[in-house]
């Protein structure tokens, strides 16, 4: 398939594209910069200018490809405007056409699970970091209305070839000799490996089943202070903790999103699209020196 990638120079998006090249598949990836289109040429990936503040031409490149990953997130005041934008542009491009949509979402929508664990079918409880999030996520699940096979893809908290808040504690411990957190770090974090979301999104353009939503998730939710000591202690820093009420006033909603206790898990992608992750657990990978 040719297959439109928004976000395919980022974390997440890079590692999917490099899983559905050896899959056999044509990827389009979206370049804001000159720069950016020659790192995606580099490696397999035909570049294409634009960005999420242009969605006309994010609509132009949908309506040209056999189905649409949308990996791209623009974090800032205008988030919800623009993935709003792009989502329903990107909706409008497939309209009657059958093709596959697959939007990125994230378990921080589920919010608090107040000690229970949650699934596919929990009560969503966003902070407001994401309070717009699971209307997005409607959107694209009802898409199937209009004729294209919408998907939901929500993944935990994601670690892996140095990326993500793992491979930020460590950049702090080795710059710095310090890691810190947000409040007491009693809360649970929810992982997954960047490699197992890849093959996540091959498997579901694969396979399309068309108005789903999965969670990606794999292993034990782990405290907090767990993962910064494991951290602290293989690269011989201290920790600190932040105030929940400082870390507020420096970081906003991203404060409380941070100290939401998650436990989360699911078979529900194993069970319909035969997926199982095969790689570490977050604490292995930090022990092995990811």
């Amino acid at each position: 398939m040719r297959i439109f990638l928004t976000g395919a120079s980022g974390y997440i998006g890079s590692v999917a594209a490099e899983y559905l090249i050896k899959a056999g598949h044509q990827v389009m990836g979206l370049a804001r910069s000159a720069e950016t289109a020659g790192k995606l040429k580099s490696r397999g990936i035909e570049p294409v200018p634009g960005d999420l503040e242009e969605p006309a031409k994010l609509a132009k490149t949908a309506a040209g490809a056999d189905a649409v990953i949308h990996t791209a997130m623009q974090w800032g005041p205008d988030s919800a405007k623009l993935d709003q934008a792009a989502v329903t542009a990107l909706i409008g491009a497939l309209r009657d056409s059958g093709k596959t949509l697959i939007y990125t979402s994230g378990t921080w929508v589920m919010g608090d699970t107040r000690g229970s664990v949650a699934a596919e079918l929990a009560v969503l409880r966003p902070p407001d970091m994401v309070k717009w999030r699971p209307a997005v996520e409607r959107m694209v699940t009802g898409a199937v209305e209009v004729g294209v096979s919408g998907i939901v893809i929500r993944p935990a908290r994601v670690f892996g070839r140095g990326g993500g808040p793992i491979g930020e504690m460590v950049k702090q411990a080795k710059e710095t000799g310090v890691i810190r957190f947000v409040g007491a770090g009693e809360n649970h974090w929810c992982f997954i490996h960047v490699d197992a979301l890849a093959e996540l999104y091959v498997r579901a353009v694969e396979q399309a089943p068309r108005g789903e939503l999965f969670i990606a998730a794999d292993g034990p939710a782990f405290l907090v202070r767990t993962i910064v000591d494991t951290v602290a202690a293989m690269h011989e820093a201290r920790v600190e903790s932040i105030p929940l009420e400082e870390a507020r006033r420096k970081m906003g909603p991203l404060a409380d999103a941070l100290v939401m206790d998650q436990r989360i898990m699911t078979t529900k992608a194993g069970r319909m699209l035969g997926w199982g992750p095969k790689w570490p657990t977050v604490l292995e990978e930090i022990r092995g020196g990811s």
